[in-house]
């Protein structure tokens, strides 16, 4: 009995210790996703270790109900374990081109015009921002505003952040609170998805639930708080480039703005490259222009509005939304005969599904392919690393004036 117990003391010190060399080696990339097999490899440690220092004479063997009971409790924390790392496995990252290291910093914007809708404590509306941006760097950069979709966080895409600022861009990514799956402020507080919004976003995908018009009106209240979001920081940012002694602030060129984002975020993105006069440039992943349809009461359907759109737009789509163009109403302004857009760049990755233009598929593959209902045909990291290229040589040339933009029609 004793020596079986010693024997399984030191199975159990072993592994801990093999873990441990594991993660000091490259085999393991440290994260969180392997904080709980860790936690339970130490307490399995840390038994065998007690167990090895107990005297001979003090054990005493126990009922096989018990022992059963044990190697069961034992299985189910080992499988609930492992969870995270196989949701979260290990990746590589994206390449990054550029020249400057990526530095990032986390602010919070309030805003003295609205009240928070989604709460009734009379609170501002805060926004939280993440930025990445050129460090050890002379000079300003370009700045670029994302917004994420609309079950999104702001880092949705950091590997084009991180591809932008290597290459001289400071990126700002919103979070829109209530309306991305989780966001975190400054001073610690977390504010979650709201239930309602949620709702109405997946009762939106469904036939039946809504007229056409309250639809139109849905997506028009979505657009309204995503533009005065991102309204807000931009206005915040413009206050303190040049003034504020921050180095984010100390590193942005405010004469040459982008605005891009997905999904929802995409859609935002067209709204204010049409509603502010000092957005230059304009990148939509994988969006319905919301904000450029009209409803017809007497068709009771969606029509593109009849406006041309001034600035430089480059759309990238996927199949989820290419086989939407020309069908779905709400993709009307979308359609690629559309002269109000003649001169916009479309782009189209064929065997991509909706999500293949974050960095979820990389993150949690498992995550992604539950999303969006199946795994993508294309290759993952053909799919991001190209579009981190073509947003880029598209910035380099409509805010830096370099080289020049013609993209593949078809990827």
């Amino acid at each position: 009995m004793y020596s079986r117990i010693k024997l399984l003391s030191w199975i159990r010190i072993t592994l801990f210790i093999v873990f441990v060399i594991l993660t000091l080696s490259p085999v393991i990339e440290w994260g969180f996703s392997w904080g709980l097999l860790a936690a339970l490899l130490f307490i399995f440690a840390l038994k065998g270790s007690v167990d090895l220092l107990r005297k001979k004479t003090g054990v005493r063997p126990s009922r096989r109900s018990t022992r059963v009971w044990k190697r069961l409790l034992t299985a189910v924390a080992l499988l609930i374990s492992l969870i995270p790392p196989i949701l979260f496995p290990q990746y590589r990252a994206p390449e990054v081109t550029g020249e400057y290291e990526v530095r990032t910093a986390v602010y919070t914007y309030t805003d003295p015009n609205r009240m928070e809708g989604f709460t009734d404590t009379g609170e501002r509306r805060r926004v939280n921002v993440e930025f990445w941006y050129p460090g050890h760097a002379e000079g300003t950069y370009p700045l670029i505003v994302f917004s994420h979709g609309a079950f999104g966080v702001r880092e949705s895409n950091a590997s084009t952040f991180t591809e932008l600022a290597s290459h001289g861009y400071v990126v700002a990514s919103v979070d829109h609170p209530y309306h991305s799956f989780y966001t975190q402020s400054v001073d610690g507080k977390v504010t979650m998805i709201n239930a309602d919004y949620m709702r109405e976003v997946n009762d939106s995908n469904k036939d039946g639930i809504y007229t056409m018009e309250e639809l139109y009106g849905l997506t028009q209240k979505w657009m309204k708080l995503r533009t005065g979001d991102m309204n807000l920081v931009i206005d915040n940012i413009l206050k303190k480039a040049g003034r504020d002694y921050d180095p984010v602030y100390q590193r942005i060129n405010m004469e040459h703005i982008g605005v891009i984002g997905h999904s929802m975020g995409g859609a935002a993105s067209v709204a204010l490259g049409r509603e502010r006069s000092d957005v230059d440039a304009v990148v939509n992943l994988d969006a319905p222009f919301f904000t450029e349809l009209v409803y017809d009461r007497k068709m009771n359907d969606l029509a593109a509005k009849d406006e041309p759109y001034r600035v430089p737009l480059l759309n990238i789509y996927t199949d989820d939304v290419w086989r939407q163009i020309g069908k779905n109403s709400a993709y009307a302004a979308n359609n690629t005969g559309n002269p109000n857009f003649k001169d916009a760049y479309t782009v189209h990755f064929e065997g991509a599904k909706h999500l293949s233009l974050t960095d979820l598929p990389l993150f949690s593959p498992i995550l992604a392919n539950m999303l969006q209902r199946g795994q993508a045909d294309i290759d993952k990291y053909y799919c991001i690393e190209t579009i981190n290229r073509l947003i880029l040589e598209f910035y380099d040339y409509t805010l830096k004036g370099i080289g020049r933009f013609a993209p593949q029609a078809l990827y």
